[in-house]
């Protein structure tokens, strides 16, 4: 019932084609139909990441992204308002998120075949060509995440899977099933698929609220916080910025969300292994591991960053011509690169000192700085539309280049935050060594 007015505010322009808002009125509408089922694929999405499970939710999302193609094939021809055109895509990936629901679904819930049934000696099954099918896995994940020893550490995943000592084996085999375990079939035992969606069973475990609790307010205002940014740029661009700007920043905007989740998933990549290090044992090697995990984090952040630069300075003119032809809306999406290079440059290193935050538990910070920027970054904003409005030359350029500061500025402080907390880590360490010397 307030999508109306939300739509009348985004916009921001009384002069807008009645058609076309109520094309943009319908897609939001059927669009918010899929929510529920968007907050589970996410949870469900973030649990197999948490368990280092990055097959599950890739299986499931590249199906769902077929669903979502055949939809759009299917839908958005058709003649009818409420079934074609962008009503038509708005039902194609409502399906798509729901044919994803009832996949996550069934693969957490339905248990997974075993290739063979012989019991070890201590009661556990053996399965030999998953146990060298996940540990090579976990040379690659080494290999990966950790330059400097993982030669060493592929050594020695070698030696516990080809020797002949039997104990080896039964360890290689623990430890695929403790760190590396999959998430299909992983609630079989405990829940039918339908259960899961029972909210009665969260109400009954009041246990489980106190643990989450916790996490409502500043991963709420993380969000909301995010998301400001990217609100008030369309609503400046539509309500202030010109016709060919405000189509040069859809092209541009289009082709940032493709480019953007390259780096994006690393954030979801720290969040995965930094609670591991985390957790152990306040010590020497806790403080030494959280140092070289950070920094090797980092340089991936850099490198990707660095790739994604390079795609944005020569992809970006190429594909906005599969946008338009207009050579003035093309020469307005130039404009916009620079920021967009920026943007991205640094995304990667923010997303890594993101998550390496939300490893390490660092959750009031983050809410709080979030909760600053939901209102700085709209201030700045809208400064640009106040310009526009009063005739001074404000396109799409000064838009984007605001917005990269944003980014720079979260980069800065979140890395700033990362060292900080380090020098607090080993500060610690420091303290606990000498007492103990005394």
């Amino acid at each position: 019932s307030a999508a109306p007015t939300l739509l009348r505010m985004l916009i921001g322009n009384s002069s807008l084609d009645p058609t076309v808002y109520q094309s943009a009125l319908r897609y939001v509408q059927i669009r918010s139909l899929g929510m529920p089922a968007a907050v589970v694929i996410g949870t469900a999405q973030s649990a197999c990441l948490g368990m280092k499970d990055v097959k599950s939710p890739l299986y499931v999302l590249a199906a769902a992204a077929g669903i979502n193609l055949l939809g759009d094939m299917l839908l958005v021809r058709n003649a009818s308002p409420w079934l074609g055109g962008a009503a038509g895509a708005a039902w194609a990936t409502v399906f798509s998120q729901y044919g994803a629901l009832l996949m996550f679904l069934r693969w957490l819930t339905v248990k997974r075949k075993k290739l063979s049934d012989t019991p070890n000696l201590d009661g556990h099954v053996m399965e030999p060509m998953d146990m060298i099918k996940d540990t090579s896995k976990d040379v690659g994940k080494n290999i990966k995440i950790t330059f400097g020893n993982a030669y060493e550490r592929g050594t020695v995943l070698r030696k516990k899977l080809f020797s002949s000592n039997q104990p080896n084996v039964v360890e290689v085999t623990k430890s695929k099933d403790n760190k590396d375990a999959l998430a299909k079939g992983l609630l079989s035992g405990s829940h039918k698929p339908l259960s899961i969606l029972n909210p009665l069973r969260l109400a009954r475990s009041k246990s489980t609220i106190k643990k989450f609790l916790p996490f409502v307010v500043p991963v709420t205002t993380t969000s909301i916080g995010r998301v400001s940014g990217f609100v008030t740029m369309s609503h400046v661009a539509s309500s202030a910025l010109g016709t060919y700007d405000m189509a040069a920043h859809q092209i541009a905007i289009s082709i940032f969300c493709c480019l953007a989740p390259v780096v994006d998933a690393l954030n979801q990549v720290a969040q995965s292994f930094v609670p591991g290090i985390f957790a152990r044992e306040k010590g020497r090697a806790r403080a030494v591991a959280l140092r070289k995990t950070s920094i090797n984090f980092a340089k991936v952040g850099a490198l990707f960053g660095s790739v994604i630069v390079a795609l944005v300075a020569t992809c970006v003119p190429a594909l906005s011509k599969c946008f338009t032809t207009d050579p003035i809306v093309l020469s307005r999406v130039k404009n916009a690169i620079p920021g967009i290079a920026v943007f991205l440059g640094f995304d990667g290193l923010m997303c890594i000192g993101e998550g390496t935050l939300l490893g390490q538990n660092d959750l009031k910070f983050l809410r709080n700085m979030y909760a600053s920027f939901f209102f700085l970054v709209p201030s700045f904003m809208l400064r640009l539309k106040r310009r526009a409005l009063n005739g001074i030359d404000v396109g799409i350029g000064a838009l984007w280049g605001t917005f990269s500061v944003y980014e720079v500025v979260r980069t800065v402080l979140w890395l700033g935050r990362v060292v900080w907390l380090q020098h607090r880590t080993e500060r610690e360490v420091d303290e606990m060594e000498a007492d103990a010397a005394v």
